[in-house]
């Protein structure tokens, strides 16, 4: 018996106004897949996984996360954003709190969970993307890879079960994208389903099991990662790589 997908994506389109963002984006990630989605800038990636939490509301089709509706009108978005956690491309860090706080606070509001316990386990997780030294401090005294690394442990500590990054490491120097990126490489070791919208292609080479490649608003490609490096199928991809890969 084959495990059902954890998310699934049917003929999802959006559009404002008349321009459209998405068209007909059909996917499915089952449990402890990796898959980067990668492509042009304006190709729809970003808008495509905020649909999936349900930041972004789409149009037509059906966003299904371990069989939720997403785009139902009876849906809890809020519960369904504890399990499936977000990392955006500015942090979104509340400046007046510490990193440590900020950890706390989305266990004491989204989960209700005791201080005690929220604190016990923000620390841990700040030692895990090795921030323990850097508990009291505020976003402004942190580099923007430690504000990045606080951003994902405040995201794993609501225990999701799958985690969506937006472009995690566009913001950085470059000296700085390799710390963010080591800690999602261990996420991805240790079985997180992960969906990550990137043009880090080194990461997507060597975590992802999958591409999907999109451009103008569709997804051109879904391939293993392997076969998305070696023999791309489209001739869009193909430019996308070639260009991307001269860098």
């Amino acid at each position: 018996m084959t495990e059902e997908p954890m998310i699934v994506l049917d003929k999802v389109s959006k559009s404002y106004g008349p321009t459209v963002v998405l068209r007909d984006c059909t996917m499915s990630i089952k449990r402890g897949e990796v898959v980067v989605i990668c492509g042009p800038s304006g190709s729809g990636k970003s808008t495509l996984i905020k649909c999936i939490n349900g930041l972004e509301p789409y149009q037509s089709g059906s966003i299904r996360v371990e069989d939720v509706d997403v785009g139902a009108r009876t849906t809890n978005l809020p519960a369904l954003r504890t399990r499936i956690g977000m990392v955006f491309q500015h942090f979104e860090l509340y400046p007046h709190m510490s990193a440590l706080d900020n950890i706390i606070l989305a266990q004491v509001h989204a989960l209700k969970r005791e201080r005690d316990e929220a604190e016990t386990r923000a620390r841990k997780l700040l030692d895990r993307v090795g921030l323990s030294q850097r508990a009291h401090a505020r976003p402004a005294n942190l580099s923007g890879g430690q504000q990045q690394r606080v951003a994902i442990a405040r995201a794993l500590a609501l225990d999701p079960k799958a985690m969506l990054f937006d472009e995690p490491t566009s913001a950085l120097d470059p000296e700085m994208i390799s710390e963010v990126l080591d800690v999602m490489v261990e996420l991805a070791g240790e079985g997180m389903t992960m969906l990550v919208v990137t043009h880090e292609m080194g990461f997507a080479r060597s975590v992802a099991d999958r591409i999907v490649f999109m451009d103008r608003s569709e997804i051109v490609e879904d391939t293993p990662a392997d076969q998305f490096f070696s023999a791309p199928k489209s001739q869009r991809a193909q430019e996308f790589l070639s260009k991307v890969l001269a860098h």
